[in-house]
């Protein structure tokens, strides 16, 4: 035993200092994606980090419920919670100090989600959101727009080969319903889609008759866009069914028109993870192992249509190669004040000497302003 103070450093799992220059490039990365947002005209927001519980996991904020941490105002004596996702905020400000103004409204959001767990692959707990919402229309455009602008702010800061892979999420519970499959057999044969598992598949769906037996084929369709479409166009679906997948394929070629080197894929039967959403789901992949680097689709805002997409910056961040430093200019004792200026105009930072132990090397800078205002790099020791 021992009574020292735990190290200060010390900070609960799943949470962490971002140090620089992490810190500095996650915000100008933010930035690239808020000012790409902004030429598509959406316009942010700032939902405050806590809210009333009732009101934050109201809608499709019930959705994060287990992952909301919770506590008691002192001031109000109410259940707060701390936000574990920004749609639900946009939604009930959309719903609220935004209701009068005419649709479709179309909104932005950046800033830091707090969650109860992590995961196994991602422990962290504290995250980095941006995003945006479009809430009035209900329409294939409304869909394609937001995958379209996902991946443009992707490509403005430097992921240019990204997968857009969309999931229907309400097409399994339709043809379930149509099979009036229920109680065990259903948990059983949404079990076996969930594992992706074929044979279990096959044998639940028999069992089940009717529209089931539509499943193993379009679980077997996965894959390219047109591909998938080609199957569910195929296949005589459920009247329900049949107008998600027409949907899907309205989506798709609005996704092409807008940008047609955009690679798609479609799983038609996949459902995890996506319990709020009412229509098309999207998830956006980089290149190599950089796993999902958007996630959005379509939902209820309150009472009203609506389709977002919120980026992962942390996750942008690790597929993206390093953006250029910004050089550190050390600024000699009486430095020329206007030209220390010019160099700060040109996006470096300087760094003035404050007293006679600050040096270059001190201050970690890279380079030295020579006589002419001129940026010199630093001599290595």
């Amino acid at each position: 035993m021992t009574d020292d103070p735990p190290n200060p450093a010390l900070l609960p799992a799943g949470l962490t200092d971002v140090l620089p220059p992490e810190a500095e490039r996650e915000a100008m990365l933010v930035e690239v994606l808020a000012e790409t947002f902004a030429r598509h005209g959406y316009e942010r927001v700032k939902p405050p980090l806590l809210e009333f519980e009732d009101s934050l996991l109201a809608g499709s904020g019930a959705a994060v419920a287990d992952q909301t941490f919770r506590l008691m105002d002192p001031v109000s004596h109410r259940m707060m919670g701390l936000r574990a996702d920004t749609t639900p905020q946009v939604a009930r400000i959309a719903a609220t100090r935004l209701a009068r103004i005419p649709r479709p409204l179309r909104l932005s959001y950046a800033g830091q989600v707090l969650r109860v767990q992590g995961t196994q692959l991602a422990p962290a707990r504290q995250l980095p959101q941006a995003g945006i919402e479009l809430i009035g229309p209900q329409s294939a455009d409304a869909d394609a727009e937001v995958a379209t602008v996902a991946a443009e702010a992707l490509a403005a800061v430097g992921i240019t080969e990204a997968s857009l892979d969309i999931t229907l999420p309400r097409l399994a519970p339709a043809l379930l319903d149509a099979a009036g499959v229920q109680g065990e057999d259903r948990r059983r044969l949404a079990r076996a889609l969930d594992r992706k598992d074929a044979a279990a598949v096959a044998e639940h769906a028999t069992a089940a008759g009717g529209a089931a037996l539509l499943l193993p084929a379009l679980l077997a369709a996965a894959g390219p866009a047109d591909a998938a479409l080609a199957v569910l166009h195929a296949e005589a679906l459920p009247a329900v069914a049949r107008t998600i997948a027409d949907h899907a394929a309205a989506v798709v070629a609005a996704i092409r028109a807008r940008a047609p080197g955009l690679r798609i894929t479609l799983d038609p039967l996949e459902f995890r993870g996506l319990r709020y959403h009412t229509g098309v789901a999207f998830t956006i992949y980089g290149t190599g192992r950089t796993g999902e680097l958007a996630r959005g689709g379509r939902y209820l805002s309150g009472e009203e249509p609506a389709t977002g997409m919120t980026l992962y910056p942390d996750a942008v961040l690790r597929a993206v190669s390093p953006l250029p430093q910004r050089l550190r200019v050390f600024l000699p004792e009486g430095a020329d004040a206007a030209q220390a200026a010019a160099l700060r105009a040109a996006g470096h930072a300087t760094l003035a000497r404050l007293s006679p132990a600050d040096t270059a090397h001190a201050l970690r800078c890279t380079h030295v302003m020579d006589g002419t205002g001129a940026p010199v790099p630093v001599e290595e020791q």
